[in-house]
């Protein structure tokens, strides 16, 4: 009887932190209103006080998700905000949108975000880090080009989490947690995963321009808003080529430290992209003090936004309901590649997190399939790409994080065309994989 009850709170509770989330209601107040949900059905105590030893209960499990979240990115995020604002305020995105324009074209706007996104996620920059710092020009190049802002989300999502973040030899999280497990390298599968990182990429840049030439086509185009960053004439924003230094310093540093200092590198590497903004560009500045404040303040709501939904993952995690899933998913019938897929693409949709569908299933999986002699870097691959696309659900971090914060949309109107890319593009991908391993 528990189990069943927990099970419709599980089910019930994740519809409810969803739909809250696309009705625009504070995430802060969703996450932990859809977790007791979860908590009350599950039988799970309220407070720790009423808890027999031993037992999950709901204060301590959401607060132990929402903390560990902070304890682990407080730094990146009021980094990576702040670097943002910086090359905002001193005009050095706008001139290196200007300079792309001058050279591509602004047919090739979109084409330039996608592709500043890809370069510096396969460099190792967080994939929280590069949407602040790339909206600044991505925000710019919409703006120039006249195109409707509200897909800004889903073309930085789409260079950031798609076959980037999941390809092999990325430095991402996503491609390194199966290592532990399997014994595998950051390069596993490579011939199938270059395949499926080239359809991933052409398909879903073809769809996205698809997409933004319908909306134009019914009217949509940019629409200025009050709080929008002033854009200087081309003759008083600095030099594109000089502006483009912090933005490689991030990713050479980034890049360079990533195997010594892993997600440490992220500190130096975006402290040197501030600091070298801030000393290329004194002079330029409108407001210093107002962008790094501004940056501060924004780091601070998206952390917590995206701490809320972890939470919920930890509650959710502790329910009954929750291993009886898992125990089933990990133990379904078919070829063992399909079973990963489906298990770490489950896993990952309930939590909210790639990471954590991945770091959930393979200690299960792992043993059980490579006893039975499943190709290691085949199911490396199967579950890093798997684990980037269920995970992408409107109540992820990333999504909550990069469309209400960085973005400043709602989720009616940016989530449709992200979910598209993000999430179906990456099935179609994972489909792509199995049948290309089982060939």
């Amino acid at each position: 009887m528990i189990e069943t009850l927990s099970m419709i709170g599980l089910i019930g509770g994740l519809i409810l932190l969803i739909t809250l989330t696309i009705r625009g209601m504070n995430v802060m107040i969703a996450g932990p209103l859809s977790a007791l949900f979860v908590a009350m059905m599950s039988g799970l105590a309220l407070f720790p006080q009423l808890a027999d030893p031993g037992q999950a209960d709901y204060v301590v499990s959401y607060m132990q998700g929402f903390s560990g979240f902070i304890f682990s990115w407080f730094p990146i995020f009021i980094l990576g905000a702040i670097f943002g604002k910086v090359m905002e305020d001193c005009g050095a995105a706008d001139s290196i949108s200007h300079w792309i324009v001058s050279k591509l074209g602004l047919k090739h706007a979109v084409f330039a975000i996608v592709a500043a996104c890809a370069v510096l996620t396969y460099g190792g920059v967080s994939l929280f880090v590069v949407a602040f710092s790339v909206y600044p020009m991505a925000l710019s190049l919409f703006k120039q080009a006249d195109l409707p802002r509200r897909f800004i989300p889903a073309a930085l999502a789409f260079g950031s989490v798609t076959f980037t973040m999941t390809s092999a030899g990325s430095p991402e999280i996503q491609n390194v947690i199966p290592i532990k497990f399997l014994g595998t390298t950051l390069y596993s599968g490579w011939q199938v995963s270059i395949v499926v990182a080239i359809f991933m990429a052409s398909f879903g840049f073809w769809w996205l321009r698809r997409m933004i030439s319908k909306a134009v086509a019914n009217g949509e185009c940019y629409d200025e808003r009050e709080n929008d960053p002033i854009t200087e004439k081309n003759d008083h924003l600095p030099n594109p080529l000089l502006s483009m230094i912090p933005l490689i310093l991030v990713l050479g540093v980034a890049f360079v430290f990533h195997d010594s200092l892993k997600q440490s590198a992220l500190l130096i590497a975006l402290t040197s992209g501030v600091l070298s903004a801030i000393a290329l560009n004194w002079t330029l500045f409108k407001n210093l003090e107002r962008a790094l404040s501004t940056g501060t303040t924004g780091a601070l709501i998206a952390i917590g936004n995206t701490s809320a939904v972890v939470g919920f993952g930890t509650v959710a995690k502790a329910s009954p309901a929750f291993a009886v899933i898992v125990d089933a998913i990990t133990n379904l019938p078919g070829h063992e590649l399909i079973g990963a897929a489906v298990a770490v693409s489950v896993i990952a949709g309930l939590t909210g997190s790639a990471s954590g569908g991945q770091s959930i299933a393979l200690p299960i999986l792992a043993p059980h399939y490579l006893e039975l002699g499943v190709d290691p870097d085949a199911l490396h691959r199967v579950v890093a790409i798997s684990s980037g696309a269920l995970d992408s659900l409107p109540h992820n971090g990333y999504v909550v994080t990069t469309i209400r914060v960085i973005c400043g949309e709602k989720h009616k109107d940016a989530y449709g065309p992200l979910a598209a890319l993000t999430v179906i593009v990456p099935v179609l991908g994972v489909i792509m994989a199995i049948a290309l391993f089982l060939m």
